[in-house]
This record gives structure tokens, sequence and C-alpha cells, in this order.
């Protein structure tokens, strides 16, 4: 399965009860339940590890770099200082700027790498 990127607009669903996607980091076989309007690395964030970047959440640091390997995704506005046009064509995406639109598939890249796929 491919990932597919949506706009905001295709994603909105105006009084309807936030959906629940299970998200899979495939370099742990972790997974965690995320709402359609949390971020990726919202739902992260309650696996309870050490690491997971927490500070920014805004997209102004580019520590929580993933790649979406399958599943329908909307990615809100990134920095270019963190994501080029053509990682983004690749998939790569900041986990803090993501809300998923199905069950997603990830594996994490850049500096979040070590922290969250070190042995429990």
């Amino acid at each position: 399965m491919q990932s597919k990127r949506r706009t905001p607009r295709e994603h909105r669903r105006v009084g309807v009860c936030a959906m629940k996607y299970q998200i899979v980091i495939e370099d742990t076989g972790e997974q965690y339940p995320c709402d359609e309007r949390e971020s990726v690395l919202e739902g992260m964030a309650r696996l309870g590890r050490r690491g997971i970047p927490l500070g920014c959440r805004g997209g102004g640091c580019g520590v929580c770099k993933v790649r979406i390997l399958s599943g329908e995704y909307v990615a809100k506005v990134m920095s270019r200082a963190h994501v080029s046009a053509a990682e983004l064509a690749d998939g790569i995406v900041l986990a803090c700027r993501v809300l998923p639109g199905s069950d997603l598939s990830v594996e994490v890249t850049g500096k979040m790498k070590k922290s969250v796929c070190r042995p429990l």
C-alpha cells in the first residue's frame, strides 16, 4: 500500500466523532492508536518512551522526522529548512505536522531514530 497525502479540506469532517487509527512504527513493531485530530507525534508520545521530542510540536526543530510507508495522511505546512520538497515527495514528514487519515505505517528517520528505536 502506498501512502497518500490529503489536503486539510479533504480531511475535515464537521459534526462527526473523530476516527481512531492504528499507527505502526516499523522499526520497532510497536503500534498505538491515534485520533484523526491529533498529530502522529502526540499519539507516539503516549508510548511513554524517553527521547520522543515534545518541546516544539510545531515543526520548528525538525527532530521528529518520519517516513510514511503506507496509509493516508494530512500534512500541515512544514519548513523547507527541515523537510525538502524531494523528501516530502518521498513521504518524509515531521510527525508533529501530520494527522492520520487511515491506519499508517511509519519509519523513524533523523535525530529521533536513536531514541525511539533503542531496545526497551
